[in-house]
């Protein structure tokens, strides 16, 4: 029982749930992508281009027996249009993440420079601050003398 419940520990962890939902929401993601690649933006090249599938392109090399059942085919179509699947994917990605950051991120609120009116109420504030302490000075200092006179006196 005690593998039991352990094992239910794990798998409710916050951090195994997480992960599930973007391994989840990752694969939706990634059907998304792959079908504006494939169903989209590849069409629109390949017109562009005038061919319609870069899988196609291959490369022929003959073999030295000349028989053409062993040749050897380079097929660089099929890894061209894997990259290019990658960077149009790459691309994409790039742009939903930048649109998202700049969709969540809060302007900064700008910082002020105090207006002239508050400046002047704070140098009052420190002035009486200041001039209070004098004056408390001042009153220890006479309580001292009076005292030293008294004492005085007394001899």
């Amino acid at each position: 029982m005690q593998f039991l419940k352990d094992f239910k520990d794990f798998a409710l962890k916050g951090n195994v749930v997480d992960l599930a939902v973007g391994v989840i929401i990752g694969t939706a993601f990634g059907k998304i992508v792959s079908s504006l690649v494939g169903d989209v933006i590849m069409p629109l090249i390949g017109g562009l281009l005038k061919m319609v599938d870069l899988t196609k392109l291959s490369y022929a090399i003959s073999a030295s027996s000349g028989d053409p059942k062993d040749a050897v085919i380079v097929a660089y179509g099929k890894f061209l249009q894997v990259t290019l699947d990658f960077v149009i994917i790459a691309a994409t990605v790039f742009l939903m993440i930048s649109l998202l950051n700049k969709a969540l991120k809060k302007p900064m609120k700008e910082v002020k420079a105090p207006a002239e009116e508050i400046l002047l109420l704070k140098e009052i504030r420190d002035a009486l601050v200041e001039r209070k302490a004098v004056e408390e000075v001042a009153v220890v200092v006479e309580k001292g003398e009076k005292k030293a006179k008294q004492i005085v006196k007394k001899k």
